[in-house]
Protein backbone atom coordinates (compact mmCIF):
# COMPACT_ATOMS: atom_id res chain seq x y z
CA UNK A 1 0.00 0.00 0.00
CA UNK A 2 1.53 3.43 -1.01
CA UNK A 3 -0.13 7.05 0.17
CA UNK A 4 -2.40 8.70 -1.74
CA UNK A 5 -2.82 12.54 -1.77
CA UNK A 6 -5.68 14.63 -4.10
CA UNK A 7 -5.31 18.05 -4.93
CA UNK A 8 -7.66 20.16 -7.23
CA UNK A 9 -10.71 20.44 -5.28
CA UNK A 10 -12.47 23.97 -4.57
CA UNK A 11 -15.64 26.19 -5.17
CA UNK A 12 -17.46 26.30 -7.82
CA UNK A 13 -20.99 27.74 -9.76
CA UNK A 14 -23.43 25.31 -10.66
CA UNK A 15 -22.09 24.25 -14.61
CA UNK A 16 -18.41 24.53 -14.08
CA UNK A 17 -15.62 22.49 -14.22
CA UNK A 18 -12.84 20.96 -11.68
CA UNK A 19 -10.12 18.73 -12.34
CA UNK A 20 -8.58 16.68 -9.64
CA UNK A 21 -5.46 14.91 -9.57
CA UNK A 22 -4.07 12.25 -7.41
CA UNK A 23 -0.66 11.52 -6.67
CA UNK A 24 0.33 8.22 -5.22
CA UNK A 25 3.73 7.49 -4.48
CA UNK A 26 5.25 4.46 -2.51
CA UNK A 27 3.25 2.10 -5.03
CA UNK A 28 4.00 0.68 -8.00
CA UNK A 29 1.71 2.64 -9.90
CA UNK A 30 1.03 0.86 -13.09
CA UNK A 31 0.18 -2.21 -11.70
CA UNK A 32 -2.47 -0.72 -9.41
CA UNK A 33 -6.40 0.20 -10.56
CA UNK A 34 -7.52 3.88 -9.33
CA UNK A 35 -10.59 4.96 -8.08
CA UNK A 36 -12.17 8.08 -7.10
CA UNK A 37 -14.94 8.43 -4.36
CA UNK A 38 -16.91 10.71 -2.66
CA UNK A 39 -18.90 12.02 0.76
CA UNK A 40 -21.08 14.33 1.23
CA UNK A 41 -21.68 15.31 4.86
CA UNK A 42 -24.44 12.73 6.67
CA UNK A 43 -23.79 10.32 3.44
CA UNK A 44 -22.02 7.21 3.19
CA UNK A 45 -18.85 7.38 1.23
CA UNK A 46 -20.53 6.38 -2.45
CA UNK A 47 -17.96 5.53 -5.29
CA UNK A 48 -17.79 7.84 -8.13
CA UNK A 49 -15.67 6.31 -11.58
CA UNK A 50 -12.09 3.82 -11.37
CA UNK A 51 -9.52 2.91 -14.40
CA UNK A 52 -8.01 -0.30 -14.72
CA UNK A 53 -4.17 -0.41 -14.57
CA UNK A 54 -3.59 0.29 -18.42
CA UNK A 55 -6.30 3.17 -18.57
CA UNK A 56 -7.93 1.23 -21.05
CA UNK A 57 -11.36 0.50 -19.11
CA UNK A 58 -13.05 2.95 -17.32
CA UNK A 59 -16.36 2.20 -15.00
CA UNK A 60 -18.76 5.19 -13.38
CA UNK A 61 -21.81 5.93 -11.43
CA UNK A 62 -24.77 6.29 -13.29
CA UNK A 63 -25.23 10.46 -12.17
CA UNK A 64 -21.57 11.30 -14.06
CA UNK A 65 -21.66 9.91 -16.80
CA UNK A 66 -21.12 11.97 -19.66
CA UNK A 67 -19.85 14.57 -17.31
CA UNK A 68 -16.86 13.35 -15.22
CA UNK A 69 -14.12 12.01 -17.01
CA UNK A 70 -11.31 9.48 -15.32
CA UNK A 71 -7.59 9.34 -16.91
CA UNK A 72 -4.40 8.07 -15.59
CA UNK A 73 -0.45 9.06 -16.24
CA UNK A 74 1.10 6.19 -15.33
CA UNK A 75 4.67 7.65 -16.21
CA UNK A 76 3.67 10.56 -13.68
CA UNK A 77 1.81 8.45 -11.27
CA UNK A 78 -1.01 9.97 -11.39
CA UNK A 79 -4.87 9.72 -11.82
CA UNK A 80 -7.24 12.76 -12.56
CA UNK A 81 -10.95 13.02 -12.58
CA UNK A 82 -12.29 15.84 -15.11
CA UNK A 83 -15.56 17.02 -13.68
CA UNK A 84 -17.29 19.40 -16.16
CA UNK A 85 -21.21 20.48 -15.65
CA UNK A 86 -21.10 20.39 -11.58
CA UNK A 87 -24.17 20.15 -10.17
CA UNK A 88 -24.71 21.03 -6.29
CA UNK A 89 -25.38 17.55 -5.79
CA UNK A 90 -21.63 16.44 -6.55
CA UNK A 91 -20.68 18.47 -3.23
CA UNK A 92 -18.50 16.33 -1.61
CA UNK A 93 -14.67 15.69 -0.09
CA UNK A 94 -13.57 14.02 -3.32
CA UNK A 95 -11.00 11.30 -2.22
CA UNK A 96 -8.86 8.53 -4.46
CA UNK A 97 -7.67 4.76 -3.70
CA UNK A 98 -5.99 2.29 -5.10
CA UNK A 99 -7.07 -1.59 -6.31
CA UNK A 100 -4.34 -4.02 -5.92
CA UNK A 101 -6.09 -6.15 -8.52
CA UNK A 102 -5.87 -4.03 -11.48
CA UNK A 103 -8.74 -4.51 -12.71
CA UNK A 104 -11.09 -1.52 -11.04
CA UNK A 105 -14.01 -3.30 -11.08
CA UNK A 106 -14.56 -4.92 -7.42
CA UNK A 107 -15.44 -1.67 -5.34
CA UNK A 108 -14.42 -4.36 -2.09
CA UNK A 109 -10.70 -4.37 -3.53
CA UNK A 110 -10.25 -0.67 -3.10
CA UNK A 111 -8.45 0.22 -0.19
CA UNK A 112 -5.47 3.37 1.56
CA UNK A 113 -7.94 6.34 0.44
CA UNK A 114 -5.90 9.75 0.82
CA UNK A 115 -7.30 12.24 2.75
CA UNK A 116 -9.63 13.66 0.16
CA UNK A 117 -9.98 17.36 -1.59
CA UNK A 118 -12.84 19.49 -0.85
CA UNK A 119 -15.31 20.12 -3.72
CA UNK A 120 -18.29 22.65 -3.08
CA UNK A 121 -20.50 23.40 -6.02
CA UNK A 122 -23.47 26.37 -5.50
CA UNK A 123 -25.91 27.40 -7.33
Amino acid sequence: QGQLSEFGGGSVQAGGSLRLSCVASGLTFSRYAMGWFRQAPGKEREFVASINRSGTKTYYIESVKGRFTISRDNAKNTVYLQMNGLEPEDTAVYSCAEDSTGTGRELGQFASWGQGTQVTVFS
